[in-house]
């Protein structure tokens, strides 16, 4: 079932012309355009995932911070 919807003159300029480029329907190139921000946030979310903090990482982190809290101690003493 198909839906109207209202857009501003320069959002139907552009995606006009990409459907004239693409030689494409409006819907599909709404569609598209959801998916590869879709993708854009998965990819973001993977890359989030595979830098996170190892339990090494931390253990090191603590170290340092522990080691900087004593330093600036005695500087200060």
């Amino acid at each position: 079932m198909a839906k109207t919807i209202m857009v501003s003159n320069e959002v139907y300029n552009k995606l006009k012309k990409i459907k004239e480029m693409k030689n494409e329907s409006f819907s599909e190139v709404i569609l598209e355009s959801i998916k590869r921000k879709e993708k854009t946030v998965a990819d973001i979310r993977d890359a989030i995932k595979r830098l996170s903090v190892s339990s090494e990482d931390k253990k090191i982190e603590n170290e340092i911070r522990e080691g900087w809290n004593r330093w600036n101690k005695r500087k200060y003493v």
